[in-house]
């Protein structure tokens, strides 16, 4: 397999201060697999996915580093290159499905936007493509959910449309952030089963943000586990959950709840763990500034 996005040494600084935001970061994910972007809240997950969407704040600098989408650096290419190759070729299915739909407008009218816009699809045709996507993932009665606006919908339903709407365009690569986070356990698994068969069916790359180790081990092939905006671990999700090198890593899983075992009790991330890490990260920052 080749990879279709390749992340080559990415730092990222804040403006205001300066401080580190990502350290070094490479990965790749390879064409038809998911990669799982792990970490705590503030581990640089959510920056490295907008810096592929070419959405990041104007708070964040990249400092160095590529990322290299179908042999095209999304860093360097020009804004108007980006955006068109970013928006035919790139997907994001967001956290929050209430606030990720537009509150005011149907959901067949946003559904056909992306239709219209990137594949050249007049109105009529990209209103039976929509019915067919909303089907295809599962909504009853697609022709009454085109009418209807998204405070009409469920959670469940908000996040099948727009896996819907990320579907659409038959994107190259696809960002799912957290896209579980807002649903209770049984729909959860339904999204993840939902994912799983489209991404498979399409062919389709997907960078899975999460901080929940139990979806990684559902979903992902490859697994790359961040601290403080550095890689502390990469691997297959086997080797990971199998064979995890890194002591970060080890105390996370130890404190992951057991699906398989209700009963037994967590084990809190111990201090000397935590300290390690930022030592690791220190001594990393030294090297740079040095």
């Amino acid at each position: 397999m080749s990879a279709l996005l390749s992340i080559e040494n990415l730092s990222a600084v804040s403006r205001r201060d300066g401080k580190p935001i990502l350290r070094d970061v490479s990965l790749q994910v390879e064409s038809g697999t998911i990669h799982g972007l792990v970490g705590e809240s503030g581990a640089g997950k959510s920056t490295i996915s907008k810096i592929v969407l070419g959405i990041v704040s104007g708070g964040v600098v990249v400092t160095a580093g590529r990322v290299m989408l179908d042999g095209k650096d999304l860093v360097q290419i020009p804004e108007r290159d980006k955006r068109i190759l970013i928006g035919s070729q790139l997907a994001l299915i967001p956290q929050d499905p209430l606030t990720a739909l537009n509150p005011g407008r149907h959901i067949g009218d946003q559904l056909t936007d992306s239709l219209r816009m990137w594949k050249g699809f007049n109105r009529k045709a990209a209103w039976a493509r929509a019915l067919e996507l909303l089907d295809h993932v599962a909504i009853r009665d697609p022709a009454r959910v085109m009418d209807q606006f998204p405070h009409h919908l469920s959670g469940g339903m908000r996040q099948r449309v727009l896996i819907a709407a990320a579907f659409a365009i038959e994107p190259k690569l696809l960002i799912a952030d957290e896209p579980t986070t807002a649903l209770d356990a049984t729909v959860q698994k339904q999204v993840l089963q939902l994912l799983k068969r489209l991404q498979a069916e399409h062919g389709t790359s997907v960078v899975f943000v999460t901080h929940d180790l139990g979806v990684v081990a559902q979903i992902c092939d490859d697994v790359t586990l961040l601290f403080q905006g550095k890689v502390m671990e990469q691997g297959t999700a086997a080797t990971i959950f199998n064979a995890p090198r890194h002591a970060y890593t080890r105390a996370l899983l130890a404190a992951s709840p057991r699906y398989d075992n209700p009963a037994a009790g967590l084990n809190p991330i111990d201090d000397a763990v935590i300290a390690a890490c930022y030592a690791q990260i220190q001594q990393f920052d030294g090297v740079q500034h040095g």
